[in-house]
């Protein structure tokens, strides 16, 4: 007989009241292991704690643990007792799947032991996955807009711009702009990273900071900014 092992949670006492207590999550775990002729093997709870992390709820990894050294079943009553994002839940769902181990949810009727449970729970990995690309592009996009339009993407002010006063906009500073010029010709004329930080430092020419110490990666940056 395969051997089953439930997880429990509820983060506020509350939750009593919505049909979702440790005792009603219990039952129905109990009752699907009847069902389908499972031995319940032990069951974890954690209580009154939150789902936002699974990495701090010490009854789920010990829940994990016996899982997947059984290569049994993780019964949830639903994803959210589980983890409360996408990625943790698909995380989750590989260790298992990795040590031989399915995941149940009652509530989504996902099952990994069955063939239509595993297609369901790969297709969820999926869309988590297009979700984070889509983040991605839009950020990527949205970067792209603010540097077209002269805006600040964040950390520092770049070396030949000031920020105005809306505390966004770039403004040219001009003294910076003819120091980035230079810099720019002698990489054009061939000189390496080295031979143009001393010709900065040689005629004292100070950085964004006012110092006069130049660094390689300072005179690099300035360049791969201004060539993008």
């Amino acid at each position: 007989m395969s051997k089953a092992f439930g997880y429990i949670r509820v983060s506020t006492a509350g939750q009593a009241d919505e049909g979702i207590s440790l005792d009603a999550q219990q039952a129905k775990i109990e009752a699907w292991c009847i069902v389908h002729d499972v031995e319940l093997a032990g069951c974890f709870v954690d209580a009154g704690i939150s789902g936002k992390r699974a990495d701090n709820r010490p009854e789920l990894q010990k829940a994990l643990r016996a899982a997947t050294e059984a290569r049994g079943v993780l019964v949830v009553y639903s994803l959210s007792r589980l983890a409360r994002s996408t990625k943790d839940t698909i995380t989750i769902g590989e260790r298992l799947e990795k040590a031989g181990a399915d995941l149940v949810s009652l509530s989504e009727q996902i099952d990994t032991t069955s063939a239509a449970g595993k297609m369901i729970f790969r297709m969820l990995a999926v869309m988590s996955e297009f979700e984070r690309d889509l983040v991605s592009e839009r950020t990527k996009t949205a970067l792209e807009y603010k540097r077209s339009n002269g805006k600040k993407l964040g950390g520092r002010v770049p070396f030949g711009w000031d920020l105005a006063d809306d505390g966004e906009t770039l403004i040219d500073n001009v003294r910076e702009q003819e120091i980035l010029r230079l810099i720019q010709r002698l990489r054009a004329k061939g000189y390496s990273l080295r031979a143009i930080v001393a010709e900065l430092e040689d005629q004292n020419i100070p950085t964004k900071s006012g110092k006069a110490k130049w660094t390689y990666s300072a005179v690099n940056g300035i360049l791969a900014r201004n060539a993008a």
